[in-house]
């Protein structure tokens, strides 16, 4: 999706909440049921929340849709079809849409991937995140090494389009180790990598142990030197970063991630959505509840499972721009950010940055994070906010 597309874009984002398990590391709103999930009950669900979405934001031609958790895959294709057909009753859908579903190594076969595409879904990211079978148990990851290669030729013979999760600054892990993983990753992967440095999320089991010294990760230092190491090889091999941890070939960038980082509309479905929707010229900042029977209970009863409704000033949308905006390799047009927040951004503190070498100006005015910048990421965003 071009720039110029940008304006018009309009994204879906379908949560599904259930795991087999969860992983220590893990703060996303992912909850395990060992009784069988009602998968008609949450179609109708689904459903139902759509077109109340719908009703608020009629008319938007959706561009992508992302079924997320949780662990879409999951769930059965005629599931995945159920929530499509709502969606087509309800919006326009581009003859063009990206439909992406993110899978899990453990829960991919064949005659369920080719269900998935029959459906609609022609885009899959698949959660692998290490290649080998150490790493893979230290995440709590039900998958082996073998598991997640043949999960990936699988995608890649039900899809045109697939992409893949690796997390990186693991204990013991060393530039070299990495290096040889992520190339080996590179000629595994068509066109997409998803590649996230390992961080200690308050509330998860990760936490308790780093904080008791029983899970050491890398230092800054040699975390910088994985995220370099990350950003060459990738380059070298024709997927260069186009946000912070996301690396594609040209033309190949996730559509809908994109529909975020630009600051475009999307309607959040599903246990602890998140959206963001234009209504009567507000930008509304959407959440669904978070608990997966309570949603559903919710949504039964009034038709929605919306908790938090909350208008956004310019201010803060404006802000909102900037740090979801700057996390792209493309940058931020300022003309965007003055229009939003009815003032421009600091000339001053963009000359500093600028001599810093936290960020550059490019020909056509864009506002644009360096390599050496994007570590710094949140630091630059405060002070140009400021």
């Amino acid at each position: 999706m071009s720039r110029a597309d940008a304006d018009t874009a309009f994204g879906v984002y379908i949560h599904w909440p259930f795991c087999l398990s969860k992983c220590p590391y893990c703060d996303f709103n992912s909850h395990v049921r060992h009784a069988p999930i009602d998968e008609a009950r949450y179609v109708n669900a689904f459903a139902r929340e759509i077109a109340a979405m719908a009703a608020r934001a009629p008319g938007r031609e959706v561009s992508s849709i992302f079924f997320g958790g949780g662990t879409p895959s999951l769930m059965q294709p005629q599931t995945i079809g159920g929530i499509l057909d709502a969606i087509g009753r309800h919006w326009p859908v581009s003859s063009s849409v990206e439909v992406t579903l993110e899978a899990n190594p453990t829960s991919v076969d064949a005659t369920r991937f080719h269900g998935y595409r029959a459906a609609g879904v022609n885009r899959v990211s698949l959660g692998v995140q290490a290649l080998d079978d150490a790493s893979l148990k230290m995440l709590g990851r039900l998958h082996t090494a073998r598991e997640a290669l043949d999960a990936v030729a699988i995608a890649r013979s039900a899809f045109e389009r697939y992409s893949f999760d690796l997390i990186y600054a693991r204990p013991d892990q060393t530039p070299q180790m990495w290096t040889d993983e992520l190339t080996f990753a590179i000629s595994e992967a068509a066109e997409h990598l998803s590649l996230y440095q390992l961080t200690i999320e308050e509330g998860t089991p990760f936490f308790g142990l780093h904080a008791a010294g029983k899970l050491k990760t890398p230092d800054e230092a040699t975390s910088r030197i994985l995220y370099d190491v990350t950003q060459e090889v990738c380059a070298r091999h024709g997927l260069p970063a186009y946000e912070i941890s996301n690396h594609a070939r040209p033309g190949a960038e996730c559509r809908h991630n994109l529909v975020y980082w630009r600051g475009q509309e999307y309607a959040g479905i599903g246990p602890g959505a998140h959206g963001r929707l234009d209504i009567g010229g507000i930008r509304h900042a959407l959440a669904t509840e978070k608990r997966p029977e309570a949603w559903l209970m919710r949504v039964e009863a009034n038709g929605h499972g919306i908790v938090t409704d909350d208008l956004l000033n310019r201010e803060e949308r404006a802000d909102e721009f900037l740090l979801m905006g700057l996390r792209l390799a493309e940058g931020i047009d300022p003309r965007r950010y003055a229009a939003l927040s009815g003032r421009e951004l600091d000339a001053s503190r963009i000359t500093v940055l600028r001599e810093e070498g936290a960020i550059i100006v490019d020909p056509s005015g864009r506002l644009r994070v360096t390599q050496a910048g994007f570590p710094l990421l949140d630091a630059v965003v405060a002070d140009l906010a400021a």
